[in-house]
Order: structure tokens, then C-alpha cells, then sequence
């Protein structure tokens, strides 16, 4: 399975529309600021599985901020990463992660890609602002790989 992890598209779908066409993934993430990118995107893209969180520039919604999904067997925790204070470390959302036994922790927010880290056992990625990179996931019969791609 190949997931594509998107952040912080800020109204640019550009970015969103090109990751989508390269990669064919099989599930799209977006870790917010902006949702609704996200909702366009589903919308071009109607078959494809379209999980979503706000972010911080999202303003009042009754969407789940922070979201624990399973995907190929993975438990995956997801949120934008503003609520646990990632600009000032990821010890915060580290600790949520290990509570509710995640395998794979996404965030965005800082708009810094952060290259799926493996902090003792479990596996970390910010994608970046969805206008400069992307990350990719895939899980399989060998188990969890992931990257961060440059939009070109």
C-alpha cells in the first residue's frame, strides 16, 4: 500500500495535483492548513480515500484534530501537530504516539520535512509544506518505508 502524506498546502492545489498524478498512491493523507485543499482534492480525485485533520489556520471546525487510523495493518496517529507544540519539540507528540500504541506518527505544521525518523520503534514523518515536498509511505510484506519527494 502507498500512502501519500501531504501538510500545509495553504491554498496551493498545484502541489497536491502533482504528488497525487506522480505517485498513484492508494490513500492520501493531509495533515491540514488547508482542509478544505484537501476536500477539493477529493473531489477531483473521487475514488481515492482522502483521510484528513485541521490545522491551526483551519478556523472552527468539529473535525477531529488528532486521528488514529490503521492502514495495512499499521497503526498510524495523525494531526497537524500544532496542538502538541512541534515548533518547540516533538517530545509531546512522541508521548501521545507510544500511549495509544502507534506504529507511525505524522504531523506537519513546522513546514520542515522530517524524513521518517525511527525513534525506538516508532516511525516519524512531517511532509513538509505540500508547495515544496511531500512524504510517501509504503507498507508491505517487509514492512514500513517512507520518503520525503521535492515537487518539481
Amino acid at each position: 500500500m502507498k500512502i501519500l502524506v501531504l501538510s500545509d498546502s495553504h491554498r496551493s492545489m498545484a502541489g497536491i495535483y502533482h504528488a497525487i498524478d506522480t505517485q498513484k498512491p492508494d490513500h492520501v493523507i493531509h495533515l491540514g492548513d488547508l482542509m478544505e485543499d484537501a476536500e477539493y482534492a477529493s473531489m477531483v480525485y473521487p475514488t481515492l480515500p482522502i483521510c484528513m485533520v485541521p490545522g491551526n489556520c483551519d478556523g472552527w471546525t468539529s473535525a477531529e484534530a488528532i486521528k488514529q487510523i490503521t492502514l495495512g495493518g499499521q497503526s498510524i496517529l495523525l494531526s497537524h501537530g500544532h496542538l502538541w507544540g512541534v515548533k518547540s519539540g516533538y517530545d509531546r507528540a512522541y508521548a501521545q504516539a507510544r500511549a495509544v500504541g502507534a506504529d507511525i506518527l505524522l504531523f506537519g505544521h513546522t513546514h520542515q520535512a522530517l524524513c521518517c525518523q525511527l525513534e525506538d520503534g516508532l516511525w516519524v514523518l512531517n511532509p513538509g509544506s505540500s508547495r515544496s515536498t511531500y512524504g510517501v509511505i509504503t507498507l508491505d510484506e517487509a514492512g514500513i518505508s517512507c520518503s520525503i519527494h521535492p515537487q518539481t
